[in-house]
């Protein structure tokens, strides 16, 4: 992708974008705060839309290309893009929340996967390794560095642990649009894509199957589930190259980022 198609954001816009980051973090709170056994995920979606239209925002992700959410909520062996609906959350599932608020003209993203009640070893060290991954990702969004250093970041970390990255969905610039250039895969090798400046705002998002990464799309045309039926997990955020280390945009203003 071309640097020159890759939009840097102006202090203004940083500004805007910061309003929309800490507005979408305290919804994927808010969603996480609801994940216990018997609520359905249909009742999260709409405390998450209600949240954010009572802050004078828009959900990003309602009527995107059609999606019928707010949020997307995904159980188990579901990767991403779950539709919300009558399906009553259980002790033992693991959930990932996937939400987006457009205010003042931008976007934020977020996302995180949180245990219902009791989970099982596997499926929390999933959880883990997938948030830590994100976190060994970003040690490469910096200046200089090129685009797919963080993917490979982000793939050798997981696979040390015997798991895997999913293929067929990847991050993405965020701005002004939802999605924006330059693709953040989360696999490949290092060196290659655009150099990261300061100004481009991504947002970093490791998705990782507990077993194989191939994926298949349902007949809802929506929801994303693991090929081989394994535990799925998704960890999101939105943030800033800046002339050092990275600034995350989706935290809440007391400093929490699930």
């Amino acid at each position: 992708m071309a640097l020159e198609m890759i939009s840097l954001k102006s202090q203004r816009e940083i500004e805007a974008m910061r309003r929309a980051g800490r507005l979408t973090a305290q919804a994927r709170a808010l969603a996480g705060s609801m994940i216990r056994p018997g609520v359905t995920t249909h009742e999260i979606d709409q405390a998450v839309r209600r949240f954010i239209e009572s802050h004078g925002a828009k959900p990003s992700f309602l009527g995107y290309g059609g999606f019928p959410g707010s949020a997307c909520i995904s159980v188990n062996e579901e990767v991403i893009h779950g539709i919300p609906g009558s399906r009553k959350l259980k002790e033992g599932d693991i959930v990932s929340v996937d939400v987006g608020a457009f205010i003042g003209g931008f976007h934020g993203d977020c996302a995180a996967t949180y245990p219902c009640g009791q989970v099982s070893e596997e499926a929390m060290k999933l959880i883990r390794v997938t948030q830590q991954s994100f976190w060994e990702g970003i040690k490469m969004a910096r200046k200089g560095c090129r685009v797919s250093d963080i993917g490979h970041a982000v793939q050798t970390y997981v696979e040390s642990f015997g798991f895997s990255v999913v293929r067929d969905f990847v991050g993405h610039g965020v701005g002004a649009r939802l999605h924006e250039p330059p693709e953040v895969r989360n696999f490949g090798a290092p060196g290659h894509g655009p150099r990261l400046q300061p100004g481009m705002t991504i947002a970093v998002e490791p998705m990782v199957c507990a077993g194989d990464w191939h994926v298949k799309v349902l007949s809802d045309k929506w929801t994303t589930v693991s090929q081989d039926g394994s535990l799925t997990a998704h960890y999101e955020n939105s943030l800033l190259i800046t002339d050092g280390d990275p600034e995350i945009l989706t935290v809440t203003e007391d400093g929490a980022y699930v």
